[in-house]
């Protein structure tokens, strides 16, 4: 499988799925996750982005350790990707525009803890490595992304 071929793959999962998990690390070393809403922006290839506010656990996490990985699966459970890489926080409100124009929709319940938008931060996530995933043959795909 190709670079190429694995994004495609991911972009058809993120379509369906809307969601994946981030796995982050806290202070004392032990892992975090949770469910977020990202997107891959045409123009903007070889990282996933995504939205998050200033006072939550994961941007302080991210900021002391920014190697995450991110697991998407797909609604009939028959394919998995999992995206390894390090994760950037922009305070930039072009690349916050146009993750929201993407994501934004899709953030009912983030709505409710986030009301101004302006406060937001974008995660980056600059991709380094993927794998594929098809539980049902037990087939394993991993590629380089950087």
């Amino acid at each position: 499988m190709t670079k190429q071929e694995l994004l495609a793959r991911l972009t058809a999962i993120l379509e369906e799925a809307k969601t994946g998990l981030l796995a982050t690390v806290d202070a004392e070393g032990r892992p975090r996750m949770r469910w977020m809403t990202p997107a891959l922006l045409p123009g903007r290839a070889g990282a996933l982005f995504a939205l998050t506010s200033p006072g939550f656990a994961k941007t302080a996490q991210i900021s002391g350790q920014p190697c995450v990985e991110w697991m998407f699966q797909s609604p009939s459970l028959t394919e998995i990707v999992t995206l390894r890489g390090r994760i950037n926080l922009l305070d930039n409100p072009s690349i916050r525009s146009e993750v929201l124009e993407v994501v934004g929709p899709r953030l009912r319940a983030f709505w409710k803890l986030n009301a101004e938008e302006r406060d937001l931060l974008v995660l980056e996530t600059v991709l380094e490595e993927a794998s594929h995933y098809l539980p049902l043959t037990g087939e394993k795909v991993s590629v380089r992304l950087d």
